[in-house]
This record gives C-alpha cells, structure tokens and sequence, in this order.
C-alpha cells in the first residue's frame, strides 16, 4: 500500500510549506496545493436562455409522475446534470440565493412571490420571502432555517442543475451531511454583514466545518459568494468584500482546495437578486469586473464519470408506488429499463420496471442523474438508506471492517484517540455506528511517510492508519477504486471529529 499516495489522494490533508504543516491563520495566498485526478478549472461558455424548472417537496410523501409521452425526447437530452449544494454558516442566506435563482429564472411568477412576502411579512420576517421558495414546511418559515435538504431544478442551454439546500443550523449538520454526499460542486455562501461572517468563521462556526465537509464528501470545485454585500454595514464595500477573500482562502487552502484552479470568489446580493443572473452594474460596485453568479455556475467543469462501470447508486431513501421505489445518484455506470439488478447488502434480485429523472420517464439514465427508479422483487419495508443499488456482474461488497486512512481535525480542543474510540461514521448514504479497534500507524505530518514506533494514542491533528469496525453490515469501496464511495466523516456529540478514506477492504468481504 503506497500510503504517500493515499495521503496525496485524500484531499484532506493541510497545506505544507518547507518546515511541515503549517497553521491556516498562518497560510500565504500564493501557496497552491497539487490536488490529484481533479479536472482542470472554470471552462465553458454562459448560456443565457433558462428552461423550466420544478420545486419538489420534502419529506417522504413524494409520488412518481405518471408515464409522459417525453420518453423518447428525453433519450436525446444530451446536457449535462450537475447536482449543486448550498453550504454556509445559518443565516448567511443560501435558501433566499436558491429561492431567487428560481425567480431570475422565470420559474416563480409574480403572484406566488406575492403571496410568499405576504407570509413572510405576517411573521415579522419580511426579508424572507424568497427562502420560502426553498423552505417549504411550516418548521422551516417559523424558524427561518432550513431543516431538511430541499431540492429544485432549473436549466441553461448547456446544463440540467439541481440544487441542494443544505441546512446551516449546527443541529441539522448531518442532513448537510446527505445533501453534500450527492453534491458535484459547492456553493459556499457567506455573509458580508458585520458580525455574521466573525460568527460563521470562527471556531465552531458552521462555514469552517461546512467546507472541511464537503471536500471530505467529494465537492472538489467551489463557488465561494460573498452575500448580504447590499447590507448597510458592508455598502458594497471592497475593503470588506478583500478582507473576507484573504481570510477564507488559507483555510480552504488547509482544507485540500486548490483556489487558483477549483475556488472562485463574487460577490452578491441573494434579497435583491444582484450580480447573480446579469454582470454587477458599475454605478452599484464599480470595482467588480468578474462573472456573474449564473455564468460562473455555467463554467464550472463538472467531475469525470464512467457510464460504463459497474453500476452503483446508493439508495437515500424509499416509498411505495405501484412497487417498490427507490432513489439516488448514480456513482458509477448506466442503467435501462428491464435491467436486472441486485440490491445490497441483503443480495436481493430486481427487475427495474422505470427510470424517472425529475418529472420524466426515460429508458436509460447514467452517472450523475438523480433517480427514482420503480423496481420489482423487494418490499419497500426490506430496504434501508445507504443500500446500494448494484450491478449483478461485479457487486459491491459488504463489510462490517475496513482498514481506512483517518485525518482528526485539529479544530478539537487536547482531544486523544486510542483504541476503542467511537463515533458516528457518514458514508455516502450510510450512517452507522463505528469503533475504532486497532490504530495501525501513525504518518509523520512533515515527511509524510509511516512512523516506525508503534502508536498507542494520537492527537487532534494526527494522521493515522487504522481499523474500524461496524455492528451492520455496510456497502463501500477502496477510495482507490470508487472515491465517492471510499471517503467518509466520523462525527460525535454533534461534531465533525475526523475525515477519511477507506484504503483497504478484508479479503473476505461478502459480494
């Protein structure tokens, strides 16, 4: 096991100068970190005409559409789809920014948005409106944060997006969690208001573990918005907006982003739709000369995909309908109608009977589409989230062990782990109770290679080799092999304690 070129892999690690790790405070602009099998940057052409757009509810009550006469046009429907998750401290705004890319784009009309301000205002929170978009149950408004990940669709001539809302409240980090395991890029919103970014940034705060998240869970590009920039305390202020931009960009630079190629900053303004459909007007901010919100979404270069591996969609959830349906993202290869497949852990036979991309029937579907897919053979009761929906030729595996490679992030304050130590283990769709059983190694954080002595304890800030082991059995794979099955978060009493990556399976692992 070549362990210098998992750590390389893992994305995780902090940025090194000469003497070692060095502290994000203390991080310089101009460092760059080498990122591996990461395509290359921001590329692509704006596409301007936006095409419809549907808001799904939340919740488990969602019924698949009736067969639509749009089966054969959407086999034809070569765009691309690109999966976008809204990350941040609560309250920084990413429900309103979602709620108005839905208006910009024609998709809302007047009189619902009417009809959202008057709620809004009959709650004494006016400037929420455009949230209520996005947050559509009545825990949501009274609250004014999200709580579950709320989806919608919208479309360029170039892209099929669905975004993600992700909730910001700490108490809500594990749904995040699931809306960012399905995320292809990040959109990482920030308040410019005084005071807002100090408590979003700060320890504890949800922007920092927010941002280690999603690199952990395989958001590799990054939109970072500096939002509330209409504020009164900001102005448009550019002495704001830069010093926001100096302070995030050695913590994501510790965090395993590479911000000359994968991050890009704007500022704008999510209440009154600014610099996010058309170009920031000069007399508003006349130092802006960058994109947009929506071309720099346009450009963004999605994630490599093989249609033609073996096929893998974790399951997020299930209900009845005519059979059994299940839903998910495609990790890995292609599926068709009448294809029989196999569910695991529990090695159950299916028949598909349809695949459903939104509101439309298709025949096939491959890597990156959001299913729901009707299936025959297994009950809805037998299913739980983070099974797999799995290829019969070459099965994922089963496992209650793995060797993995741990990161424990530095943010805990004198924390030890030894043996014994556990946690809650985030992977994929799975979320499992774990311990630690054996800490095998410990990796030097200035050579990067394997200590010689043998490791009883390490601290917040270490980076080990270790086996973990679960009560049930679990379906993932070698990061090596699918990464976006191999990488996972270990959380407890409501943080994120360490992030990492599966390196190695048991040679006995059930298929």
């Amino acid at each position: 096991m070549d362990l210098e070129e998992d750590i390389r892999s893992l994305q995780l690690e902090s940025a090194e100068d000469d003497n070692g790790a060095i502290n994000p405070e203390d991080a310089q602009p101009e460092e760059v970190e080498k990122m591996d099998g990461v395509d290359e940057g921001w590329k692509g052409e704006v596409a301007p005409n936006l095409h419809p757009v549907q808001v799904e509810r939340k919740g488990k009550e969602i019924a698949v559409p009736e067969e639509h006469d749009s089966m054969d046009a959407m086999e034809e429907d070569n765009k691309r789809h690109l999966n976008v998750v809204f990350i941040g401290h609560v309250d920084a705004g990413k429900s309103t920014i979602g709620g108005q890319i839905l208006f910009l784009s024609n998709q809302v009309d007047d009189r619902t948005i009417q009809k959202y301000e008057k709620e809004a205002k009959d709650k004494s929170r006016e400037s929420w409106y455009m949230a209520y978009i996005m947050d559509t149950n009545e825990e949501e408004r009274v609250k004014g944060i999200t709580v579950e990940v709320g989806r919608a669709h919208f479309e360029t001539e170039t892209t099929r997006f669905t975004i993600l809302d992700a909730p910001g409240h700490k108490s809500y980090v594990p749904n995040m969690i699931s809306g960012a395991s399905q995320a292809d890029i990040g959109v990482l919103v920030i308040s410019a208001r005084k005071g807002e970014f100090e408590t979003g940034y700060e320890k504890g705060g949800q922007t920092r573990e927010h941002v280690q998240l999603a690199k952990t869970l395989g958001v590799s590009k990054l939109l970072v918005v500096v939002n509330k920039m209409d504020d009164p305390t900001v102005n448009w202020s550019k002495e704001r907006y830069d010093e926001i931009e100096s302070k995030m960009i050695p913590f994501l630079k510790s965090s395993g982003y590479n911000v000359k190629k994968d991050v890009q900053f704007l500022p704008i303004s999510g209440l009154l739709g600014v610099n996010m459909k058309t170009k920031l007007d000069r007399n508003i901010c006349p130092w802006w000369n960058g994109t947009c919100l929506f071309e720099a979404l346009d450009a963004i270069e999605g994630p490599p995909r093989d249609p033609k591996g073996p096929f893998r969609m974790p399951i997020i959830d299930k209900f009845k309908d005519m059979g059994t349906v299940v839903m998910g993202k495609v990790e890995s290869g292609s599926i068709c109608e009448s294809e029989s497949l196999i569910v695991m852990p529990n090695k159950a036979s299916v028949k598909v009977l349809a695949i459903f991309i939104d509101d439309n029937r298709v025949k096939r579907a491959g890597p990156g589409e959001n299913l729901r897919v009707r299936l025959s053979g297994i009950e809805e009761e037998d299913i739980l989230s983070g099974f797999v929906l799995s290829s019969i030729a070459k099965p994922i595996v089963a496992v209650t062990e793995f060797t993995a490679q741990l990161v424990f992030l530095e943010s805990l304050d004198n924390a030890i782990f030894t043996a014994g130590y556990k946690a809650v283990l985030h992977i994929h769709s799975v979320v499992e109770e774990c311990e630690i059983v054996e800490l095998l190694q410990q990796i030097d954080p200035k050579t990067r290679k394997p200590m010689k002595k043998k490791v009883l304890f390490v601290k917040n800030g270490a980076i080990v080799v270790c086996r973990i082991q679960v009560n049930n059995l679990i379906c993932i794979e070698k990061f090596s092999d699918f990464a976006q099955l191999g990488r996972f978060t270990l959380r407890t009493e409501g943080k994120t304690v360490a992030v990492g990556k599966v390196t190695d399976l048991p040679s006995i692992a059930r298929a």
